[in-house]
């Protein structure tokens, strides 16, 4: 398998799904919002982008299966198989309200070993990509996690909850405690970007729990190859399905500790 070639036929079938969901930001309208469940938005934006995805997707690899926020395919996912795992606008709540923070997440994956990821910002037509043993890249530029060393150097990117409310005390805890030790914390509202720019060194780190594997797939492909380390909360590998991750750069043991110590 080409991995070179098949991030580049990836990228080119992103930008088709990111140019859809721009040319209809300018006609949105609230009326058209959905709700999977409890504050958990969707549109026909999303459901449309995903199948452009997915069309795309087959034509280049027609063997690989999927794992898709919005389930258009109608199939049952089998984490253990060779899966494009796609997010077809994170950042949909942000998108709903005229917010421009928001992106196309494709992630490539054989079971847990990521193997390609593309993430498209298109308010900024920024497009981040990599694969395994190819480095990560913005825009045709290689781009590295930040040289940072130490938590207090530090600038994190998080997430908030908008369910499983009973941990939330918990959290608020370790957002209080973040925000006295590190430079300041950051909540953009899609996890995909959050983690595109841990890659980049924008950010030094980031965490979040309730997360799906779509969230993570493409982003945490990008971090590992920016030279950047990866964990879920208990300082494991139980990420891309666990629900929870912690991302970052040369302060990572310490954000692990604080949030293992804590949550």
């Amino acid at each position: 398998m080409d991995l070179e070639l098949l991030t580049k036929q990836t990228i080119e079938i992103v930008k088709q799904a990111s140019a859809f969901i721009q040319q209809e930001a300018k006609l949105f309208s609230r009326d058209k919002i959905e709700y999977k469940d409890l504050n958990n938005l969707v549109s026909y934006v999303d459901k449309e982008a995903e199948k452009l995805l997915v069309t795309g997707l087959s034509k280049i690899l027609p063997e690989a299966s999927y794992i898709t926020e919005e389930g258009t395919t109608g199939q049952e996912p089998d984490p253990e198989a060779l899966n494009w795992i796609i997010d077809p606008l994170d950042g949909t709540t942000n998108f709903i309200h005229g917010i421009p923070v928001y992106c196309v997440s494709v992630g490539l994956a054989r079971g847990k070993e990521l193997l390609v990821g593309v993430i498209h910002e298109p308010s900024l037509d920024e497009i981040f990509y990599g694969w395994k043993g190819g480095g990560a890249w913005c825009n045709g530029r290689q781009i590295h996690v930040s040289k940072v060393h130490s938590l207090q150097e530090s600038l994190i990117a998080t997430g908030f909850p908008y369910y499983k409310f009973e941990k939330q005390k918990r959290y608020m805890y370790i957002l209080e405690l973040l925000m006295q030790k590190t430079h300041g914390i950051r909540r953009m509202g899609a996890a995909a970007v959050d983690l595109a720019y841990v890659a980049a060194g924008r950010f030094d780190g980031f965490y979040e729990y309730n997360l799906n594997s779509w969230d993570m797939a493409a982003g945490v492909l990008l971090i590992k190859e920016a030279g950047g380390t990866v964990t879920d909360f208990n300082g494991g590998d139980n990420y891309l399905f666990g629900g929870d991750i912690i991302a970052g750069a040369g302060g990572h043991a310490e954000l692990v500790a604080t949030i293992k110590d804590n949550f």
